[in-house]
């Protein structure tokens, strides 16, 4: 099992895109999870959900197999209430949204519990 604390920590909800950002292009899959709560859950693929740190972990490193690139897109303005946030990309392929919400930990750093790297709204 990976350590996770030996990784740079978020200090801002929104450092949690740059660092998933260096992780990825990286090939990190376990840094890449060390940005999720141990019971974070994450919609990816579409139709799907990974629960927990360590499934998360192994669907980044099948993910990661591939050497995808990522770039960091700009966010939209993070909402925090009560230790908790909301954090959103619009991204650059105009498929949908990327949205994520994320707890502050009890050392101030904050991680991820809900993770939808992708969408597409429903219209109404």
């Amino acid at each position: 099992m990976p350590t996770y604390d030996r990784y740079e920590k978020a200090m801002r909800p929104e450092d949690i895109t740059r660092l998933f950002v260096q992780r990825s292009n990286a090939g990190d899959a376990a840094g890449v999870a060390a940005l999720y709560e141990e019971d974070a859950v994450m919609a990816y693929p579409p139709g799907s959900t990974a629960v927990g740190r360590e499934a998360i972990r192994a669907l980044w490193e099948r993910v990661l197999s591939a050497r995808p690139r990522f770039e960091r897109e700009e966010p939209l303005p993070t909402l925090i209430a009560d230790g908790v946030a909301l954090t959103a990309t619009p991204p650059k392929d105009g498929a949908g949204a990327r949205a994520q919400v994320v707890r502050r930990q009890p050392d101030g750093s904050w991680l991820r519990v809900l993770d939808r790297p992708e969408f597409v709204p429903v219209e109404s």
